[in-house]
């Protein structure tokens, strides 16, 4: 049984964000890859291009995003899905920490403006 505790999970840092990933190749997934990101309060996001279909659900705060130039905002409890090849950016404008569970499918990779490919180690 694939039981993944969360004291357990593999913490990253990133751009004034924590990620904590739970399951990955690594841990036994062959198809899927999830995370909670952690975004403190004021944080600018990098945009990026994403390569899979991203999924988000924000379990607490608030998150002003972008997909391919248009804004949004999402709050606790709010779904996003971000298409695969869409130009993405999440930013806190708040003051607290914002959190959100993240899906994606293994084989995720990121297009940063300079041309960049980065494949985020919390999916591997």
């Amino acid at each position: 049984m694939a039981i993944h505790r969360g004291t357990e999970a593999v913490v990253h840092r990133l751009h004034g964000s924590v990620f904590h990933a739970f399951a990955s190749p690594s841990t036994g997934s062959r198809e899927l890859c999830t995370w909670r990101v952690e975004i403190a309060g004021g944080v600018t996001g990098v945009p990026h291009r994403v390569g899979r279909e991203e999924v988000l659900m924000v379990s607490a705060g608030e998150l002003s995003v972008s997909l391919d130039g248009v804004a949004g905002r999402v709050g606790a409890g709010d779904v996003l899905v971000v298409p695969a090849g869409t130009e993405f950016r999440v930013d806190n404008e708040g003051t607290g920490t914002a959190a959100a569970w993240v899906t994606t499918s293994v084989g995720f990779e990121a297009t940063l403006p300079d041309g960049t490919t980065i494949t985020p180690p919390w999916v591997s």
